[in-house]
This record gives structure tokens, sequence and C-alpha cells, in this order.
């Protein structure tokens, strides 16, 4: 846990009557959901690095390489761009998870949740929009900073987080 850790006396009676609340249910499925995202990005990108309308616009050498009968597929795939951006997620991820409670400390678990979402969403929606490699491995840097916040913060712990926590 990047945030540090908080323990429970359990020889205390009262320390083990947690409740189920609606807010335990939501951190639940927030937390759920980063990890979900995290997991479908992966899906994704392994189907469209193959996808032959992707190579034609971005990797053509790939593509290339990939129609010619005598190459083991295995080799087609060695272009280090191509590699710099299916990385750069998990890269940014580990990055930005690493800063997640610091920030957390700062603006507490419900904005740094929302702010790791919209920079979610603006690294998909640059990815939508890519006309370039640039514009490709900048979309998976911020989708990584956004999956690496939300992916950290629910398990922030909260007399850590500030006043504005869930």
């Amino acid at each position: 846990m990047a945030g540090g850790g908080f323990a429970v006396d359990a020889s205390s009676p009262s320390a083990l009557n947690g409740r189920i609340t609606l807010s335990v249910v939501i951190t639940c499925i927030v937390a759920a959901s980063s990890g979900l995202i995290f997991g479908y990005d992966i899906g994704i990108t392994g189907g469209v690095t193959t996808m032959k309308p992707f190579l034609e616009k971005f990797f053509p050498s790939i593509l290339r390489k990939s129609t010619r009968a005598e190459r083991n597929v295995y080799c087609v795939y060695d272009n280090q761009l191509l590699t710099l951006f299916t990385s750069s997620l998990h890269l940014a991820g580990l990055a930005s998870s690493l800063m997640a409670s610091r920030v957390t400390m700062a603006l507490g678990r419900r904005n740094t949740m929302i702010f790791g979402g919209c920079i979610f969403f603006a690294g998909g929606a640059i990815n939508g929009a890519a006309e370039n490699i640039a514009m490709l491995i900048f979309g998976r840097i911020l989708l990584g900073i956004g999956v690496g916040f939300t992916n950290q913060v629910p398990f922030c712990p909260r007399d850590q987080a500030s006043r504005f926590s869930l």
C-alpha cells in the first residue's frame, strides 16, 4: 500500500463491528471497476495491434512484414514503437500509482478518483482521435495515469485522506 497501512485491534469487541453501508458498497464497486478498466484495456490493445486498419495507419512496416508468408509470425511484431505503444500504459500506471497516495492525502479520495477518471477519459478521447503515433502514445500515457490513480486511491487508508474523502 503506497499510502501506508492501518491496523485493527482484534482484541477489542467493537473493532470488528463493521457494517456494510452504501459507502462501503460504492467503494468496492469503484475499486473493482478500476481493475476492470485496466483488464479491458489490456484485452483491447492485444486485439487492436493485430487489426489491419490499425497497422495500415500507424505501423505499415509491420503490416508489410505480416503479409510475407516466409516470415515467422513471432518475428513480425518486433517494432520498438509498437512496444512503446503497448507498454506506455503500464509504465504510466506504475508511476501514477506511486503518486496517488500523496495526491489523495491532499485532495481526498473522491476528488482524486474523479481526477483519475477524467484523465482516463481524456486518454481514451485522444486515442480515439489519434492521427499519428505520438498521439497514440500520449493517449496511452494518460490512460495509464488514470488507471494508476483509480487502482490505488480506494486502498489509501481513511485516516490519511483529507476531509473530502468518501
